[in-house]
């Protein structure tokens, strides 16, 4: 194909998937179109897969592409509706948002139970034609075939129909779970009247909370539960009531606690949600949810979970304790006014001991990345890796002004895919930072469809100037390293080489094995070589300089037993919920977590800490038991990253094998076996203790 005939592939998809059919309550949509629109596609691949399912004799021509091709006018349509409204949602469109999941969600039941269906694919699978088909469509056949038996196609008529409801259940609930927390972030502010309340945060935040209130007409500075502002009042603030105040009102968001006590509570929704998925386990044989979310993951079984997590808990917890000790001591000495160290002290006091300890505040780094430098400097990163042009195109429609796309190339001129970049914290977009699908890469005939992905964090937003430009966002290390993170998330989606959809890019990669790029990247962000790509002063472009880069090094491990037993609290959380919910009974969730926070918590967690009622990493999103994975794929990025540490950061035959080995194999082979191709053997677990601070000399590195 011809790279004239490669661009119109990617640009066909750009457009169909576009913000150019209307607009209707806020949105660059036409809300009242998506119903009708997704029910004619239902139509369509209903059709469809009764045709296919019956054709014979059975072959991928005639089984697997008619599906493929179906599915994906579906998802070019449905992908921009379900990222708008995670990102610019109103009550029109979560409404129409809602009746839409219930439909898509009725179809996938049916699709994983049409047993017509599940035998022609079984039928094709057993015939001659399978093992003509290339490794990919092999791999897509096989997980169809698990993901039937997944999808309940063995049950009875009546088990069918509970699974249907169990299915329906779920994507009500998860969805009304993430809406919760949404509106629970959205309803709370606190205008502050005095700017000696806000003393010790940076000027920077100062301004953005005068101009936040100043934007909807209001005197003073306005505070609100957007991530950069909640982590700077609780970083910066002198003011311990007012990091109280805040504290309280982030982690009782959604909940029976905090000033919206019950308004949003999500504690029904989360016992209903536990119950339903060790329901849906007991239908298909399992006997937990936990077990059941084995059969799309790397490990085996959750005793192997739990006995990597309970190893890595005896040996940071320890470090953990001491770690808060130390904290402890430095506000006995330095703050008086603190009798006892509470959850809401902990940033403020950690940021003033790292100041002490290390000369290294994040106001100190914030000048050195704006995000002008910072995203253009990832884009730099990522072609001196893998031989990428990432550039901007502007003549694509996006449908917010802080949103920009564009495509990447590789060293060829090959257009190899192209992404959505939504950097900024604003109102109605959810927290966090993620990145999702909007086209798979796949092949139909002779034309390639390019892979396009969406990009989102939730950045510190540029403020305006005198002249009311806007100046660029300063952003902190931890910000770099989040946009680096998922951006190696975009990266395996978009440099895969496989062109059948249900195996490119993240697609059938094990669940636990799909944090391997994200964290890998990550690593870049700490290199004197990277850093000059990376870092430039916002006002004289100077890089970063030796002393403060020393400074950013050696803080590395500061405190990094305690945040690594806070991601344990979470995994082992999950894992606990998960195998000891019940179809009647329900974890006691509180009591789990109490449990689990008693034996690798250091930082005491008040009473009213309701952090579960906005955890939709495993509520509402994909990483029910399986929070372990960001862990787990730790193990294997600090190991990759290991290589390049021996071969040089930018050694471009080792950053061809990564792509090679794991970027473009997306999902069509085992993580293992592109791992151990790329490293030349399996993983160790000693790059992961070394970059945690944790290595000691008499520590076996085998995994």
């Amino acid at each position: 194909m011809s790279r004239s005939e490669r661009d119109a592939a990617v640009e066909t998809v750009v457009r169909r998937p576009g913000f150019d059919v209307g607009v209707s309550d806020g949105v660059p949509i036409d809300v009242d179109v998506i119903e009708p629109t997704l029910d004619r596609h239902l139509a369509h691949c209903r059709g469809t897969v009764a045709r296919a399912a019956a054709a014979r004799p059975v072959s991928w021509a005639s089984l697997m592409r008619p599906q493929a091709e179906a599915h994906n006018a579906l998802n070019l349509f449905w992908s921009p509706v379900s990222h708008l409204n995670a990102v610019m949602n109103t009550e029109a469109l979560r409404e129409v948002h809602k009746r839409c999941l219930s439909k898509l969600s009725a179809y996938w039941t049916e699709l994983g139970q049409n047993e017509a269906l599940h035998a022609a694919t079984l039928a094709l699978s057993e015939s001659e034609a399978f093992e003509s088909l290339t490794v990919a469509e092999r791999r897509e056949v096989e997980n169809d075939l698990r993901d039937f038996e997944l999808g309940g196609v063995a049950l009875d008529a009546a088990g069918k129909t509970r699974f249907g409801e169990i299915a329906q259940a779920l994507s009500r609930l998860t969805t009304e779970f993430s809406d919760a927390v949404l509106d629970a972030t959205n309803a709370w502010e606190k205008l502050v009247d005095d700017v000696a309340s806000l003393d010790g945060l940076p000027s920077s935040a100062i301004a953005a909370a005068r101009q936040r209130a100043e934007a909807k007409g209001r005197d003073g500075w306005l505070l609100n539960l957007e991530f950069p502002v909640y982590h700077a009042v609780m970083t910066f603030a002198n003011d311990r009531a007012l990091r109280e105040e805040l504290y309280t009102a982030f982690v009782t968001r959604a909940s029976d606690r905090g000033p919206h006590a019950r308004r949003w509570d999500n504690a029904s929704r989360i016992e209903e949600i536990l119950r339903l998925r060790a329901a849906k386990a007991e239908l298909l044989g399992r006997s937990s949810y936990a077990q059941l979310s084995m059969a799309r993951k790397m490990v085996d079984s959750p005793d192997q979970v739990i006995a990597f997590l309970d190893d890595l808990a005896e040996r940071a917890v320890p470090r953990a304790r001491a770690e808060f000790d130390e904290l402890r001591a430095f506000a006995a000495e330095t703050a008086p006014d603190i009798d006892e160290v509470a959850a809401w002290d902990v940033l403020w006091l950690s940021d003033r001991l790292r100041k002490r300890e290390h000369d290294l505040s994040d106001e100190d780094l914030k000048p050195y990345f704006p995000a002008t430098r910072a995203i253009p400097g990832l884009f730099a990163v990522c072609g001196r890796l893998f031989g990428l042009d990432i550039a901007r195109d502007e003549s694509v429609e996006v449908y917010h002004p802080d949103v920009a796309y564009y495509t990447i190339r590789d060293a060829t001129g090959e257009l190899r895919g192209a992404f959505y970049l939504d950097p900024y914290a604003r109102e109605h977009k959810r927290g966090g930072a993620w990145m999702d699908v909007c086209a798979s890469r796949q092949r139909f005939d002779d034309v390639v469809q390019l892979p396009i992905a969406w990009l989102v964090c939730n950045l510190t937003p540029p403020l305006e100037g005198p002249d009311a430009e806007p100046q660029p966002a300063l952003l902190t290390h931890q910000e770099v390293t989040t946009l680096f993170h998922e951006f190696g998330h975009g990266l395996h989606h978009m440099l895969t080489r496989v062109d059948t959809a249900g195996v490119s890019g993240i697609s059938g990669v094990e669940w636990d094995a799909v944090e391997l790029p994200s964290q890998f990247l990550e690593n870049w962000c700490w290199e004197r070589e990277s850093l000059d790509l990376i870092a430039g002063h916002v006002d004289t472009g100077e890089p970063l300089p030796d002393d403060l880069l020393e400074r950013l090094r050696g803080a590395r491990h500061f405190q990094s037993a305690m945040q690594l037993v806070r991601q344990l609290e979470f995994s082992l959380f999950d894992m606990r919920l998960h195998l000891d919910s019940t179809p009647d009974d329900a974890a006691d969730v509180q009591g789990t977590l109490d449990a689990v926070r008693g034996r690798v918590a250091v930082v005491p967690a008040p009473g009213f800490n309701r952090f579960q009622n906005g955890f939709s990493h495993i509520f509402a999103g994909g990483y029910a038991a399986g929070y372990f994975s960001y862990k787990w794929a730790e193990v294997l990025s600090a190991d990759a990253f290991a290589r390049f540490e021996e071969e040089g950061i930018f050694n471009a035959d080792t950053g061809r094998d990564f792509m090679e080995s794991v970027l473009e194999v997306g999902g069509s082979r085992d993580a293992m076996i592109s791992f151990v191709e790329f490293r030349g053997r399996e993983p160790s677990i000693e790059p992961l203790l070394r970059q945690s601070g944790l290595l000691d000399v008499e520590d076996d590195a085998a995994w």
